[in-house]
């Protein structure tokens, strides 16, 4: 029947799995993966609340944006270490699709070689997957180019703004039988509330009030004479823990807090310069350059 070998069943009449099912303990890896990332405020949802690492599962419903910012930045993360190489390849160049389109700034000239790499993802993902997977939407990825081409990249032209406005107006009926004069009436009223914030200045008003995450510390949690290395951004929030850091720990924090304060640029640049003369006869590619910097810079620093 020109079926493949490795699809045979058993002795038992036992057909394996697909190449593309996660074991128990690759959905716990992938699962623990997504739990413990942290990405900036603002950036998606909570995504953490809706895995279940014991039960290894996925609950809860996401939102459009939680699903964009899944599949183009987390999902290559997690199913690094929870698929074979064969199947988180293709997929992982599905997802670096996805955010090339969405990104803000797009190459012309990559759209054609996009559009052939984006064709062979699809073959390869054939080979993996079932013919019930490729339904239609599947299919559309394929003209997804030809509609950048024509409108642009898929970040100005989506509909989240347009959402989170029709959220707002919805927001404003009171009377369902009227909901044309609600919305009305409470554009007018937000309009109106909006003009007379602007001259009330000793209150708390859209325009002048704390960001919803506010790091600005009050003066109880003030602290005089901090160094420049530890500016003075943030509030304590919950009880105290302790630990103790590795030998690896202490050089990465040790190495993270040289390169990001701006009084050692200067440093860092002579030993940039100095580390690209020794390497001046043998090579100058700028990546060696980096690892030899990133090596070795903390060590030479100190006996600066």
């Amino acid at each position: 029947m020109d079926i493949r070998s490795e699809l045979w069943a058993d002795e038992r009449g036992r057909y394996p799995l697909a190449i593309y099912t996660m074991t128990n303990e690759g959905k716990r890896t992938f699962l623990t993966t997504l739990k413990n990332i942290k990405v900036p405020d603002g950036y998606s949802s909570n995504i953490s609340r809706c895995i279940d690492v014991e039960n290894r599962k996925l609950t809860g419903m996401l939102k459009s944006h939680d699903c964009h910012i899944l599949m183009q930045q987390l999902l290559p993360l997690a199913m690094r270490n929870a698929l074979p190489d064969e199947v988180s390849v293709v997929l992982n160049e599905l997802c670096s699709f996805f955010r090339q389109i969405c990104s803000k700034v797009l190459s012309v000239a990559s759209l054609d070689k996009m559009q052939q790499q984006v064709v062979l993802t699809l073959c390869n993902m054939e080979m993996l997957f079932p013919p019930s997977f490729f339904t239609v939407m599947i299919h559309l990825t394929v003209h997804l180019i030809e509609e950048v081409k024509l409108g642009g990249p898929v970040h100005y032209r989506w509909m989240y703004p347009i959402e989170r406005y029709l959220g707002q107006m919805k927001s404003y009926v009171r009377n369902r039988a009227r909901p044309e004069g609600s919305i009305s009436e409470g554009y007018k009223l937000n309009e109106i509330l909006t003009f007379c914030s602007r001259y009330l200045g000793n209150i708390e008003t859209r325009w002048n009030q704390p960001r919803r995450v506010d790091d600005i510390p009050d003066d109880t949690h003030r602290m005089p004479q901090v160094s420049e290395l530890f500016p003075q951004v943030g509030k304590p929030v919950g009880g105290n823990s302790y630990f103790t850091l590795t030998s690896t720990e202490k050089l990465q924090a040790h190495r993270h807090v040289l390169t990001n304060c701006p009084a050692v640029d200067t440093y860092i640049q002579e030993f940039r310069d100095l580390v690209r003369r020794q390497l001046r006869s043998r090579t100058r590619n700028t990546t060696a350059i980096d690892k030899k910097v990133h090596r070795e810079f903390v060590g030479w620093f100190t006996n600066r």
